[in-house]
């Protein structure tokens, strides 16, 4: 009898055990991701050479981006794991599903729409022309036929080469600025924001012209078909932007909000 009572109670102890663990997982498991202790962990592709959207602060990766896609991350209660790589591995890793999105300043354009989906635009960004303060370049109708700088993957210079510009590609919008300082390019396109942040740091050396070449929406990039995921980060985005979240963190960073 005492073995039988024995029994019953580590079976009930088993089955409780079950109960337990199946009620606890969070969304990682396929659960609500408020559920338990558990969070999902979304992977966030970036290239952190983009400031003031995203750039190393030691050894962390700041910036307006990820200022904005913490406060989205909070509002689907999610975790960030946030990975820096080129700028092109990150679009690719977006639009291959090794990344559940891709977040790095990009513009939501046709082109790209073939290849991924995005979500609701955040910010409209330009093109802009970096060149030296005491250069001959003061218009963009100045460069017709130059050598102008650019980083690698980015719609300013596919608007480069097909206008037909002679281009010098790089990783990063620092080393296409630094080919500028030293003479080895006429100019250097590049999204507004960063070309302010980047000629700033020149001492003078260089300005950027008034005039943008192109005008562009930047948006998140995910795999096409990500449909789910992308119903929830437009809604926790369309949070942000109403309760004065996302303006607030494009203060910060001095960039214009459009609250459209």
């Amino acid at each position: 009898m005492k073995r039988t009572k024995l029994l019953s109670l580590v079976l009930a102890i088993i089955m409780l055990a079950a109960v337990l663990t199946a009620c606890g997982g969070g969304a990682a498991n396929g659960g609500n991701a408020n559920d338990g202790e558990t969070k999902k962990v979304l992977t966030v592709a970036t290239n952190a050479e983009f400031p003031p959207f995203e750039y190393f602060e030691g050894e962390k990766i700041v910036g307006a981006d990820i200022d904005m896609m913490e406060a989205i991350a909070e509002k689907m209660g999610v975790t960030l794991e946030i990975t820096h790589i080129d700028f092109d591995a990150a679009l690719t890793g977006a639009a291959t599903g090794k990344y559940d999105i891709a977040l790095s300043g990009i513009t939501a354009n046709d082109e790209r729409r073939k290849n991924m989906a995005f979500t609701d635009d955040y910010y409209v960004a330009s093109q802009a022309v970096i060149v030296m303060a005491e250069g001959e370049y003061k218009k963009v109708e100045d460069l017709a036929g130059k050598t102008i700088s650019c980083q690698e993957g980015t719609t300013g210079e596919q608007y480069l080469l097909d206008n037909e510009y002679k281009v010098q590609s790089f990783k990063t919008g620092a080393e296409a600025i630094s080919a500028l300082t030293a003479g080895k390019v006429d100019a250097v396109v590049i999204d507004d924001a960063v070309a302010k942040a980047l000629s700033e740091k020149q001492n003078g050396k260089t300005v950027v012209l008034d005039e943008p070449m192109t005008k562009e929406n930047y948006a998140i990039a995910t795999k096409l078909g990500n449909d789910e995921l992308i119903s929830e980060i437009n809604a926790a985005l369309a949070e942000i932007k109403a309760d004065g979240t996302l303006a607030k963190i494009f203060e910060k960073y001095e960039l214009a909000f459009d609250a459209e």
